[in-house]
């Protein structure tokens, strides 16, 4: 079998699955800018079903990220229900599937198709602004009142950027972060310090999906949150992970083929407009808004760093990474959240106020 046989691996995956009725076609509809394989399945009686075919990471992450986003689509109530997609169960489980052949390990998870109404446009006006900024509001709360009866998950943010620390003292490791290794110690550090300033351990957590744009999620005719597809980045944290693409989508530029990762959209005007609409139905707090430069770093560390080999096609990889050292990480100290703090009339709490608190715990 030919390394990139994909539809042959997700044949035996599908026959392990149900093998009393065959596959009749599989297509590939992986997004171009990605490394993740998802394809549209036809069954011999025209039934459809979506493939996602993944083989970076752990096996064990992958079930249970898919386990946990299962239970959030079961326990979303009106009218989230129908947001998330639904994986097969068998034997009341979330059917997966992994291939281990010579040196390959890949594993596959199956999906209902995910009903879509209207994407937004690409630039979105002020009035799409303001309703997103209270669907997203809205959809957050619904997930955090899931969030109690999920499965626990072992992704943490600690625990990802300890992992990267320990990828750079290895050889492989030096070798393909040369020239920046102290940098990036110096980046993760930074990072763990001001996590444990801003007590991000008692946020409010819930399911995030981390990557938002107007191409993996849709909205109805008045512009309610009707679908969300794309779990890729799905982890349970914070929600502020997610504002970092909310900027994006609602930024100046809009929605481009051609992307990078700059900081600059958190402190756009049009923001501001999501952000005040967004606080009105789910309050921000200050260390919360603070927390969101600390996402963004983390974000670039994670994502386009650590991992951005295995999630984008070397030629974006590449460039995102080059664009880290240039642009990214030199730009995170422009965040201003005092901006944001005056704009939603948030007060900073005096910090002898801190001070007892923290004494108090």
């Amino acid at each position: 079998m030919r390394i990139k046989d994909y539809p042959a691996i997700i044949e035996k995956a599908w026959a392990g699955f149900d093998d009393s009725i065959s596959i009749k076609l599989v297509e590939d509809i992986s997004a171009k800018v990605s490394t993740n394989h998802v394809f549209r399945v036809t069954l011999d009686n025209d039934d459809t079903v979506i493939a996602k075919l993944s083989y970076f990471g752990k096996y064990e992450h992958f079930k249970e990220d898919h386990r946990i986003i299962q239970a959030a689509s079961n326990n979303l109530l009106y009218p989230f229900e129908n947001v998330l997609a639904k994986s097969l169960l068998k034997n009341n489980q979330v059917y997966t599937y992994r291939y281990q052949e010579d040196f390959l390990d890949t594993w596959v998870v199956f999906y209902n198709p995910i009903r879509a109404m209207h994407r937004m446009p690409k630039r979105l006006d002020e009035d799409h602004i303001r309703k997103l900024g209270q669907e997203m509001a809205k959809f957050h709360l619904a997930c955090f009142r899931v969030g109690k009866s999920l499965p626990k998950s072992s992704k943490k943010l600690r625990t990802d950027i300890y992992h990267l620390l320990d990828i750079l003292d290895t050889e492989a490791g030096q070798y393909e972060h040369r020239m920046h290794i102290d940098f990036l110690r110096e980046q993760c550090e930074t990072f763990l310090k001001n996590i444990n300033k801003l007590n991000v351990i008692n946020f409010d957590m819930m399911p995030v999906f981390v990557d938002w744009n107007i191409g993996n999620f849709s909205v109805t005719d008045d512009q309610h949150l009707f679908s969300r597809w794309d779990y890729d980045w799905f982890r349970v944290s914070s929600r502020i992970l997610d504002f970092y693409f909310f900027s994006r989508v609602v930024s100046n530029v809009g929605d481009r083929t051609v992307f990078s990762y700059l900081i600059t959209p958190l402190m756009e005007d049009r923001f501001m407009i999501f952000l005040e609409e967004y606080h009105k139905v789910y309050p921000l707090s200050e260390n919360e808004v603070r927390f969101m430069k600390e996402a963004y770093r983390f974000f670039i560390l994670n994502y386009v760093i650590k991992y951005g080999k295995y999630f984008f096609h070397r030629t974006y990889s590449t460039k995102l990474q080059r664009e880290a050292y240039e642009l990214y990480f030199p730009s995170i100290d422009t965040f201003d959240p005092e901006k944001i703090l005056n704009h939603l009339g948030i007060k900073s709490e005096p910090k002898e106020s801190k001070k007892k608190q923290n004494l108090d715990k």
